[in-house]
């Protein structure tokens, strides 16, 4: 079993913020990802979405597509509504390679709302996240059977937040649902990523690498800031540079047998946190967790 290394463009453009490097265009994302030792790239709002046009700009750069996120409404709408929905996204993931697709409830999300407090992000009980858990597993079924499969975002401001919220979304779902384990959401929400890891390692097929700073973190949690204030404030960075244990973490997927991509997915502000510094600072990180936990990284 092996891992890759990706990236997602929020080092360099924030898609939730678009003011936040909204003057750098995708070249400079692409090539100082390539720069930093990355081998693809995550989609973001700069990344053409005609697979024709975009295959060959990830190609002169020497990358792959790794995945991309897909904003889910499966609690306001049909399963065949979400599966007509998904469709265009998915032919891009499926057509240039990418075995997964990054999806997230947003129904009454908040995440992206700059003067809301986390605290009231919308909450659903476990009958309605079985009721979710039911549609999402039929449009997982479909995706799966085009080559992608989901992999579900749990995510601060939305439905699915909490360690105990993720165990009842994989309670709820059949096995076409994997699981996306975002380090840093699951530490900012309260959870451990390391008894997410070990009680779903069978269902994890993506990760997304963040790293927090302790004293920011909790800032956010006492004065109950809304996600981008956070973000703004410095809460998140690169693995290696917060206190999230990530040698621990990449044993634990070494002992399950991961296999897949490890993103390094760290919202800054790029005028406060340098692309390519913290790009590569994060790169050689996750090289080095995976040299200690001897998991097999190739290009």
């Amino acid at each position: 079993m092996s891992v890759r290394l990706g990236i997602n463009p929020l080092s360099w453009t924030n898609d939730d913020l678009p003011t936040l490097g909204a003057g750098t265009p995708l070249e400079t994302c692409l090539s100082e990802g390539k720069q930093a030792g990355f081998s693809g790239f995550e989609l973001g709002q700069k990344f053409p979405r005609d697979p024709e046009v975009l295959d060959p700009i990830l190609k002169e750069h020497g990358l792959d597509l790794v995945s991309g996120w897909f904003s889910g409404e499966l609690l306001s709408r049909s399963v065949e509504e979400e599966i007509e929905a998904i469709k265009p996204h998915l032919h891009l993931l499926k057509s240039l390679g990418a075995k997964a697709m990054v999806y997230c409830e947003v129904t009454g999300c908040i995440h992206g709302d700059i003067d809301t407090p986390l605290s009231h992000r919308p909450r659903l009980t476990e009958e309605q996240i079985a009721e979710l858990g039911e549609k999402l597993t039929k449009v997982a079924d479909f995706t799966l059977s085009e080559g992608v499969q989901i992999a579900y975002h749990h995510h601060m401001g939305t439905v699915i937040q909490t360690e105990e919220e993720v165990d009842l979304l994989m309670k709820h779902t059949g096995p076409s649902v994997g699981l996306l384990l975002d380090t840093g959401h699951m530490t900012f929400a309260g959870g451990s990523p390391y008894a997410v890891q070990e009680k779903h390692a069978d269902r994890i097929n993506h990760l997304h690498c963040k790293d927090m700073r302790p004293e920011i973190l909790k800032d956010a949690l006492n004065r109950d800031l809304p996600f981008l204030r956070a973000m703004l404030n410095g809460a998140f960075t690169v693995p290696s540079d917060g206190f999230i244990d990530y040698g621990r973490l990449f044993k634990q997927l070494k002992a399950s047998n991961y296999s897949g991509w490890l993103v390094v997915e760290a919202e800054q502000d790029p005028s406060v946190a340098h692309p390519l510094t913290y790009a590569t600072l994060g790169a050689n990180g996750l090289k080095n967790f995976c040299q200690e936990a001897d998991l097999e990284l190739i290009d």
